[in-house]
């Protein structure tokens, strides 16, 4: 059975889809289309139902905003999607926090192409848990995030990777 809930972030609200305490969504709920066709592609004829966020999901959450860097890294999560996505969605949680790879060292890594990680960045469902917004240019520009270049620059500096901006 999957159920939703919300939390609220320094960032704003983030929308949760659960199968007990395995994260399957992670959004920032104003990107709630992206929800919506996710639950609609990956979990077609199932409604979620609302429930209150499991109290170690909250406490992660509350640990990682305040300032515990790797809290996250201890959420379960089960993202669906293609059998390369899901690959690269892995090699997301094997960045350090505090740290930044671009689109083309994961490429080279994963034997593909930047533009490839770059799309398969761009529906990582769960965002925050596996860190796609440590991804960024090769010339260290901050491209690409879907929950906004602004809370992409807000997560790099509150771990510590963009200390100058």
């Amino acid at each position: 059975m999957l159920t939703t809930a919300t939390l609220n972030s320094p960032l704003g609200a983030i929308t949760l889809v659960l199968k007990g305490d395995t994260i399957m969504i992670c959004e920032f709920a104003d990107r709630e289309a992206r929800v919506t066709r996710q639950l609609e592609t990956y979990f077609p004829g199932e409604t979620p139902v609302e429930a209150k966020v499991p109290n170690a999901i909250t406490q992660a959450f509350d640990a990682y905003f305040g300032g515990d860097r790797d809290a996250l890294n201890r959420l379960k999560s089960k993202p669906l999607g293609t059998p390369y996505e899901q690959r690269v969605w892995e090699a997301l949680r094997d960045i350090p926090a505090g740290n930044t790879t671009s689109y083309g060292a994961m490429a080279k890594e994963l034997g593909s192409s930047p533009r490839a990680v770059g799309r398969a960045n761009g529906r990582n469902p769960v965002a925050l848990i596996h860190p796609c917004h440590r991804v960024i240019g090769a010339d260290g520009s901050l491209t690409g995030y879907a929950g906004g270049l602004e809370r992409k620059e807000w997560l790099l500096k509150h771990e510590g990777a963009l200390l100058a901006l």
